[in-house]
C-alpha cells in the first residue's frame, strides 16, 4: 500500500478508505482498553490521532509506542468521536520502526528553552516550533526562486571561495591548505601565499555581489541566493557567522526602480507565505509573537514611505526621545533610531536613501552634492533594516578615485574597474539576508533560530 503523508490526510480525507501512515510518536496515552496515539511526520504542524483497540495488539509491543518513537500505521481513516481533529485513523497494524528512549529522550513533552534545543539541534526538528519555522523557510526559499524566474531574472551562482572582499570591512574566514604550524615564508619573512593552494590568499565569501554585477552587465537582470560568510566576533540575537544572501543587481536599473523591486518583492514573498503556510503562522502567532500576523497583514497593506537619510535625522534628532546611540549627520543609523522612524513616527516600513558617503561602501553611486551616495535601506517593525542596497557606481574615474581614497588593493579589483571600461550601464541591486527575512516572517527572536545548524562565535557543532 502507498504511504499517505498527514498533511495530505488532513486536507482532502476520504473517510473509510484504509490508510498507511508513517512518522513519529507525539503522544499516547488512554487506558487498558483502548490507545490514542498522536502521529506527526513533518508535512504538517498538525498530528494525526491513531486509535488502537488493545484487544487488537499484543500490550508488550505497544509498550515501544513511546513519546519519539519511530512507526508506521495501517487502518481506516474514521470520523473522529473525539474533538480537536475531524478524522482519525482505527489501526489495524502497527509496525515499530524505531524505539526512543523515555528516559533518555531529550524532548518529553513540556516546555523547552530555545538555548536547551540548540544544545540538541540535531532533534529540534521535531518540535512544533522548529517544524513550522523550517518549512516556512523552506516555503520563502521556494517563493524567491519562483518570483525572480517569473519576472525573468536568471540566477547566478557566485563563488564561495574568493579573493575580494566585496565590502572592504576584512572579517573573513581564510581558506588555505597551507602547513599552520609552519607555512612558507618569503624573503621578507611575510607568509608567501603563491605557494597555496591557488597561487594567492583566498578567503569565504562575504558577498556574491561584485560578480553579480557582472553577470547583469550582460545577462540585464540577475539574482545570487548562496551562503557567505563574517568572521565578526558578534554574540547576538542578530549576528551569524555563516548565513544565507539573496542579492539581485540589474542593468539600467536607478534607484527609484532599485526601490520599486524591494518593495514589490518583499510584498510577494509575505503575500505567499500568508497563502500558503498558513497553519504554520498561525501556530506561532499563538505560541511565539502574538502580533505576528498582524505585522505581516500591515507591511503587504502599506506603501512603503521613501525619504532620505538627511530627511531622517532631521526627524530623529527633534524626537523627544532619549537614545542610547547618538543620533547626528554622518553617523550610521541603529536599530532603536531604524524601528521608531518605522513604529513609532510613520508607523508604516521606511525606505532611507542618500546616506553619507562616508559611513557607506566604494562601489555606491556618488550622487552631484559631493556628500552622498545613492544607497537605500528598507526598514521593517520589530528588526529594522532588513534590505541594503544601491545604484552602482559606473563611472571608472569616480569609481577609481574611491578605490584609492579608501585605500582598497586595486590589482585585486581589476576585473570590476574593466566592466566601467568596456560598455558600462546605469545599474542598481541590493541584499536580502535570507535569516533576517525569516526572523521576520516567523516572529522568532533569536536568527539562532531560524538556520537548521547555526554558526556562530565558538560554536560549529552539529
Amino acid at each position: 500500500m502507498e504511504r499517505k503523508k498527514v498533511k495530505e490526510l488532513l486536507s482532502d480525507p476520504v473517510v473509510g478508505k484504509e490508510v498507511l501512515v508513517k512518522g513519529w510518536v507525539r503522544t499516547r496515552r488512554g487506558n487498558k482498553n483502548i490507545s490514542f496515539i498522536s502521529l506527526n511526520d513533518g508535512s504538517t504542524i498538525n498530528n494525526i490521532q491513531v486509535v488502537a483497540d488493545m484487544a487488537r495488539f499484543d500490550e508488550l509491543r505497544l509498550r515501544d509506542i513511546t513519546t519519539g518513537a519511530c512507526i508506521a500505521v495501517t487502518g481506516e481513516l474514521v470520523e473522529s468521536q473525539g474533538q480537536g481533529q475531524s478524522v482519525e485513523i482505527n489501526a489495524s497494524a502497527i509496525e515499530v520502526y524505531g524505539k526512543c528512549d523515555a528516559d533518555t529522550y531529550p524532548l518529553q513533552k513540556k516546555g523547552h528553552s530555545m538555548e536547551f534545543l540548540r544544545e540538541h539541534a540535531h532533534l529540534r526538528f521535531r518540535t512544533n516550533t522548529f517544524g513550522a519555522v523550517f518549512r516556512i523557510r523552506h516555503a520563502m526559499a521556494f517563493a524567491i526562486h519562483k518570483y525572480f524566474n517569473d519576472k525573468g531574472f536568471f540566477y547566478l551562482h557566485t563563488p564561495i571561495i574568493t579573493g575580494s572582499d566585496a565590502e572592504g570591512a576584512g572579517e573573513m574566514f581564510q581558506v588555505t591548505t597551507l602547513e599552520p604550524g609552519n607555512p612558507p615564508r618569503n624573503e621578507e619573512g611575510a607568509i608567501d601565499y603563491t605557494q597555496d593552494f591557488f597561487g594567492k590568499q583566498t578567503n569565504l565569501t562575504v558577498s556574491g555581489q561584485l560578480e553579480g554585477e557582472l553577470g547583469a552587465l550582460a545577462l540585464g537582470e540577475i539574482y545570487t541566493f548562496g551562503p557567505t560568510f563574517r568572521a565578526e566576533n558578534s554574540n547576538t540575537p542578530r549576528h551569524l557567522a555563516e548565513f544565507w544572501m539573496i542579492e539581485p543587481e540589474m542593468a539600467f536599473y536607478d534607484l527609484k526602480d532599485n526601490m520599486d523591486l524591494a518593495e514589490d518583492f518583499l510584498k510577494y514573498l509575505i503575500r505567499y507565505a500568508l497563502d500558503n503556510c498558513s497553519d504554520d503562522l498561525k501556530f506561532l502567532n499563538s505560541m511565539i509573537d502574538k502580533g505576528l500576523l498582524e505585522r505581516l497583514n500591515f507591511v503587504v497593506s502599506n506603501e512603503f514611505v521613501r525619504l532620505t537619510y538627511t530627511e531622517a535625522v532631521d526627524i530623529l534628532t527633534s524626537a523627544e526621545k532619549k537614545w542610547e546611540f547618538p543620533v547626528g549627520w554622518g553617523r550610521d543609523l541603529q536599530a532603536e533610531h531604524e524601528r521608531y522612524l518605522v513604529e513609532e513616527h510613520f508607523k508604516r516600513p521606511v525606505i532611507l536613501i542618500d546616506y553619507p558617503r562616508e559611513i557607506k561602501a566604494f562601489y555606491m553611486k556618488q550622487n552631484d552634492d559631493g556628500k552622498t551616495v545613492k544607497a537605500m535601506d528598507v526598514l521593517f517593525p520589530g528588526i529594522g533594516e532588513i534590505i541594503g542596497g544601491s545604484q552602482r557606481e559606473e563611472d571608472y574615474e569616480r569609481l577609481i578615485g574611491r578605490i584609492r581614497e579608501l585605500g582598497l588593493p586595486e590589482k585585486d579589483l581589476w576585473w570590476y574597474l574593466e566592466t566601467r571600461k568596456f560598455g558600462t550601464a546605469p545599474h542598481s541591486g541590493f541584499g536580502l539576508g535570507f535569516e533576517r527575512m525569516i526572523l521576520f516572517m516567523t516572529g522568532m527572536s533569536n536568527i539562532r533560530d531560524v538556520i537548521p545548524f547555526p554558526r556562530t562565535p565558538r560554536n560549529a557543532e552539529f
